[in-house]
């Protein structure tokens, strides 16, 4: 039985309250910096915490690009979000598309080393991008893979985790349906699209949003095969705008930062249900 008390209760409220004004504090920060200009920044000590009156400056300037404080020529933040959105999606369909097939193939079709090639799979959770990078630079290079969508996302399309979640997943489906699918001439691409993906639909999306932030957010990997600014993914762009010029425009970084944030936290919120769903049922 859980005993209510309001002194509990208020109490809770308020460490949860506080911790989400410690979260959210560095981001109203940085929302406040995106509303000054360059100069009132620089001469601003400490930074007021009110906002100010070039939040449509800024913006602007940060998603179209142009001419800075400082005379540098801002790159536009709009095309680089483009390319971290197809990548990321591509990334996430792509690695839930193959997982899907490959623990299909490993749980419901009999072939000699099953287990063998499962495991082979799984193995390669132990090789990180980091450790094969160089390898797989190579590759892309001599297929004539970089600076595209395809050698931004192509070697980052494999995914031993999802394989595996969903392999645990399969085994959990009851015999008896696969039997009646069998009975009513269903073929294993039926029962596939017919049974399975319906009963793994929550599975799925919280895989999604997982792999989305997860194919959003790279850094590593785009920073060796791309070298274009119009394949420069948000995250690269973010390090170059701090880097790449004499005087930093900190206003337009902050704002470059909130964007970049914008469509993670829409995936994360639409999908909250399915995410949450996804990772605690196991009804079938």
């Amino acid at each position: 039985m859980v005993e209510r008390r309001p002194a509990l209760t208020l109490l809770s409220h308020l460490v949860l309250i506080l911790g989400v004004l410690i979260v959210a504090f560095p981001v109203y920060v940085t929302f406040v910096a995106s509303t000054y200009s360059a100069e009132q920044i620089a001469q601003s000590r400490p930074l007021s915490l009110w906002p100010g009156d070039q939040f449509v400056a800024t913006y602007t300037r940060a998603l179209f690009g142009g001419e800075g404080d400082y005379g540098g020529v801002k790159a536009p933040v709009g095309r680089m979000m483009w390319v971290s959105l197809v990548s990321a999606l591509v990334i996430a369909f792509g690695k839930i598309a193959i997982s899907l097939l490959s623990a299909f193939a490993v749980v419901y079709f009999r072939f000699p080393l099953r287990q063998l090639c499962f495991w082979m799979i799984f193995v390669t959770l132990m090789l990180p991008v980091e450790v094969r990078i160089g390898p797989t630079y190579e590759v892309v290079s001599q297929l004539g893979m970089l600076n595209t969508y395809a050698g931004l996302t192509v070697p980052l399309i494999a995914s031993a985790t999802a394989t595996f979640l969903f392999r645990q997943f399969f085994l959990t489906v009851p015999e008896e349906l696969a039997e009646a699918a069998r009975i009513d001439g269903a073929g294993p691409m039926r029962f596939f699209k017919d049974v399975l993906l319906p009963l793994s639909s929550t599975s799925i999306a919280a895989l999604f949003v997982i792999q989305f932030i997860y194919g959003w957010n790279q850094y590593l990997w785009p920073l060796l095969v791309t070298t274009s600014e119009d394949m420069t993914p948000v995250v690269m762009g973010i390090k170059r705008l701090v880097a790449g010029e004499a005087y930093t425009e900190w206003n337009v970084v902050m704002a470059t930062a909130l964007l970049a944030m914008l469509p993670p936290a829409v995936v994360v919120v639409l999908m909250q249900k399915w995410f949450v769903k996804g990772l605690v049922d196991t009804e079938k």
